[in-house]
């Protein structure tokens, strides 16, 4: 027993403590071979058997196969680590040679880069991380300034002339609200009508129904603010439609108070027919004067849908009287069609009802739809507008040139 005892010593010292010794593991062996040489002793009661030394030898290999798994874990838990902080080095590098890498990055992201299959796929990531932290900074930044901005708007609010002042334009726009409110009222009883044809919903989308009740109210407020009102009528208005959900999405509790009249009967139960009259642009009647008498109807399409002749086809249906605005006689028209959004309408309509002027009514047509006023006779505007389209278009340019020399040299003779 003895012997075997120093047989065991022997392995011990000879291979596996420098073992232990050289990867920090001497002090958790102590224990074991403690146990394993008082082991023998304890047990001398016991008959000793040969099979005693196959059952070290057994011990010996388990104890083996241990300690080489705890050696791979250990050295895997130390080299997760130094990769890690090779990735930190490799970003460091780069930071130094002027490339975009972030400040701050975690050790997921780090992992992220380290599983990046390229070299030019890691420089991406890097990069998103650094616009992404840029991102962060310029949002901090700006909700600073923010907050910066409205300390120093309340330390300003808080001195005597900023409090009467504020307070004095709270009480001017309350004044003015309410002289618009009584405005409104007030056309409601002697203000001539102006009626918005809401019969269109199922030849729109509802991206194309969103933006005809945002100009609807845009129309609204316009007419709100004016010094002479029309008396708003939305006719065919159903209770449950897009147009109904629109307005009562944008007005909420406001709808219920607002100084217009929505019905869902036609405008031809509500008006005479002979005092009706429909504006589209596909009308061959040319409006010439605003008359006052009269009562106008718009049909609720947005500038997108443009489908010809169908408020005329509708106007014509229904036997009614149809108008154009005289945008040619008074414009020299560019290239495009004569559709005008709803608050547009409006702001001519308000113009022509309030001066007659149809210069400054047709002001508020967009620029780009024409290139001035008409200040010679329209035959000849309409000659130069012919050529300047026919130049833009890049149609028959020989044959312009041709007639522009044969004019030319026909002027130069008369001379």
């Amino acid at each position: 027993m003895q012997s075997a005892n120093m047989l065991l010593k022997k392995i011990l010292r000879s291979s596996v403590l420098p073992f232990a010794a050289q990867h920090g593991m001497k002090k958790d062996l102590f224990p074991l071979t403690r146990t394993l040489s008082l082991s023998p002793c304890l047990k001398q009661d016991n008959s000793c058997k040969p099979s005693e030394k196959l059952d070290l030898d057994v011990w010996k290999k388990v104890m083996k196969s241990g300690l080489q798994e705890e050696v791979s874990e250990t050295v895997s838990e130390h080299k997760e680590p130094s990769t890690l902080a090779a990735a930190r080095e490799i970003l460091e590098m780069w930071r130094l040679a002027g490339r975009l890498v972030p400040e701050n990055i975690s050790e997921e992201q780090l992992k992220t880069f380290m599983e990046c299959p390229s070299k030019s796929a890691k420089k991406n990531y890097v990069k998103y991380l650094y616009l992404k932290e840029l991102h962060k900074k310029n949002d901090k930044r700006k909700m600073e300034e923010k907050r910066e901005r409205r300390l120093e708007t309340q330390e300003q609010a808080s001195n005597t002339d900023e409090t009467r002042r504020n307070s004095f334009i709270c009480l001017w726009t309350s004044c003015m609200d309410r002289a618009y409110s009584w405005r409104a009222a007030q056309s409601m009883i002697f203000g001539q009508p102006l009626v918005f044809d809401m019969s269109y919903e199922k030849d729109m989308s509802v991206r194309e129904v969103t933006n005809t009740v945002r100009q609807l109210v845009l129309s609204e407020g316009c007419n709100r603010r004016s010094v002479d009102p029309f008396h708003i009528h939305f006719c065919n208005l159903k209770q449950d439609s897009l147009y109904h959900k629109e307005f009562v999405k944008h007005y909420q509790e406001a709808w219920g108070k607002l100084l217009v009249t929505a019905t869902d009967q036609c405008y031809t139960e509500v008006f005479p027919k002979d005092k009706l009259i429909y504006l589209t642009a596909d009308s061959p009647k040319v409006m010439k004067t605003f008359d006052h008498d009269k009562i106008y109807i718009i049909g609720s399409l947005v500038d997108r849908s443009i489908k010809k002749g169908l408020s005329l086809a509708r106007a014509k249906r229904l036997g009614l009287e149809t108008a154009a605005l005289p945008l040619e006689k008074y414009l020299l028209w560019n290239t495009g069609a004569k559709n005008l959004t709803l608050d547009q309408m409006m702001h001519i309509l308000l113009t022509l009802k309030n001066t007659g002027d149809w210069k400054a009514a047709l002001e508020f047509v967009p620029k780009r739809k024409y290139c001035g006023f008409v200040s010679k006779p329209v035959h000849e505007l309409k000659k130069t507008l012919n050529l300047i389209n026919t130049l833009k278009l890049g149609k028959r340019r020989e044959e312009v040139r041709k007639q522009f020399a044969k004019n030319y040299s026909k002027k130069l003779t008369q001379k």
